[in-house]
Order: structure tokens, then sequence, then C-alpha cells
């Protein structure tokens, strides 16, 4: 059932590219276009056909299209809201795909149009490759896509992008803006900081040479620092635009670290090992809520079929 008679795509990365194809699977959009500031970007998008038309400018993009989603980092929205603005169309409705919130309501929502509305969401998905060629449609299959609607939202446009994002695959909860900063500082921001800070710490202990690391990573190493490859730009911006969530968990997280430190230096084995059972039950419930599975790679490499 299309939703949406035009889409139009600002950002054509892993999240846009697999919106589009599981827009198509759904047949939820009439027409979907797209626009990324890289010409490569786009020459790709028009040769592997992601999205119906591919534009050479934002402006061009958002002509009459009734939803825009802005998947751009975060620290980019506000100038793209501004420069798109004049050419939405009257009752077009935006929304981001941004992991910060806050930021993005004070960026975007001043730049608005009146009769048109702003609608937040961020889809809990993804996998540590970018670009048109990472995308796939079965991305948010049974994830959640959490929805954070400004206080003075339309329902009615509110439950149509609830629709919409059922009809890609994921789950619904509803949040808001500062509650929705703080989950994700927990359970998304924090943990890449801290890949990113391992994959540091082994690169500056020249002892391990780069060989070793990458030779005997499956050890441990590279499960855990998996993340670490993700985009650089879009996680630099999402830590200067949540930076009080983040440091706020960051503090918890090094009270816990220098409690297991003592924990080994005085040879607590009771502590750590009822430290690590009751570690090891949440990380089982997460597998158990169908939000990631025991495969090795995670279950995020998609099969040809799909």
């Amino acid at each position: 059932m299309v939703m949406y008679n035009k889409v139009a795509l600002i950002g054509l990365g892993l999240i846009a590219g697999s919106m589009s194809l599981a827009m198509r699977r759904g047949k939820l959009a009439g027409e979907i276009v797209g626009y990324a500031r890289s010409q490569e970007t786009r020459n790709i998008a028009r040769e592997i056909n992601l999205v119906d038309r591919v534009c050479d400018t934002a402006e061009e993009a958002v002509q009459d299209a009734d939803l825009i989603v802005l998947a751009v980092p975060v620290g980019a929205m506000g100038p793209v809201m501004e420069a798109i603005a004049p050419h939405l169309k009257k009752g077009a409705v935006v929304t981001d795909v941004g992991s910060v919130k806050r930021s993005v309501f004070d960026a975007v929502i001043p730049h608005m149009p009146d009769g048109c509305h702003f609608i937040g969401c961020h889809p809990m998905a993804g996998t540590e490759h970018s670009g048109p060629h990472s995308g796939f449609a079965t991305l948010f299959d049974k994830r959640w896509c959490l929805v954070v609607p400004p206080e003075d939202a339309d329902q009615a446009e509110v439950d149509r992008i609830c629709d919409f994002w059922r009809g890609i695959g994921a789950d619904i909860e509803i949040m808001e803006p500062d509650h929705h900063d703080l989950v994700c500082a927990v359970v998304s921001h924090a943990p890449h900081l801290i890949a990113y800070t391992m994959v540091g710490v082994a690169d500056d202990l020249r002892r391990v040479t780069d060989q070793e690391v990458i030779k005997f990573s499956a050890a441990g190493f590279r499960d855990f620092t998996r993340i670490a490859a993700s985009d650089p730009t879009m996680w630099r911006d999402v830590f200067l635009t949540n930076k009080d969530a983040t440091l706020e968990i960051l503090g918890r997280f090094t009270e816990e670290l220098f409690a297991l430190q003592r924990a080994i230096r005085t040879g607590d084995g009771d502590t750590l090992f009822d430290y690590f059972t009751r570690t090891r039950a949440i990380r089982r419930g997460i597998i158990e809520a169908g939000q990631d599975t025991s495969a090795p790679d995670f279950g995020r490499t998609p099969t040809k079929s799909e």
C-alpha cells in the first residue's frame, strides 16, 4: 500500500539505501528520489538503481515530495533543512534518521515552513558499512524504530509515519527527545566510543604489532571492535551533539571499570563471577528479544537473496 506518493531521501548511505529497498519491497511509495552531496555517490546510486531518480541538488529532490528523509550526519541537518525549506510543498512531512534528537530538533524545527510537519525518527538498525552499496531491504526487519514527535506534532502524521516504519519491517516505540538521547548514549554512543578507544589502545601498544592484532582478532577483539569501523563523520557529530548524556554514561562506565580493576587487583573472584554472570544474562536477553543473533558475524551480513 502506498503511504507517500513521493519520498525524497537526502543522503544515500546505508540507512537511506535500505529504506529505498524496503519501500520498494513493501510498495510504500509512488516515487523514490534521492540526493547525495558527493557526485561519486550520486553516480553510484544511478548505476545500481538505488532510487527511482537521483537529483543533483537537494532543492530539486524535495520538490513536491510528501515525505523528506534527512539521512545526513546530525551536524549537517540544520544547514540542509535551511536550504530545502523554501522548496517544500504545504503539508510535507520531514523526518530524520539521526541517533541524536534534542540537537536535531534545535537545528531543524526553526527552519520548518508553516503548514509542514517535522517528526524525528531513529531506526535502531545498522552495520559498520556505509555508502550506497551498503543498503539491504531487510535491515529494519524486527528492529526498533524510535519515533520522537515534537510536543505540537499532528497526531495523524505521527500515526502515518509509524505505519510507514512498520511497513518497512520495524517495531515502533514513541519517545521524547531527551529520554531518547540518554537511552542511545547507553545502548549505542558510549559503546561506540569504547570500541574506538580499544582499537586506539591496540594501536598504541607497539609491542603488539598491527599484524598480530589482525591475525589473532577472532579471540574477541574482532567482535568487540566491529563498530569501530563505522563512519567517522557521523560519529564525530553524534558525540559533539549528545555530549551531556554520553559523558554521564562514560562516567558510570568508569566507575564500573574501577570496581572491576579493584576486584582483579585484590583477587576477588566472587565479585568477578557474579558480575560476569549478571552481564551474560543481559547479553542473552538481547538475543532472546530478537535484537541480535549468536552467529559470529552478528547476523548482519545480508544473504544473496537480500
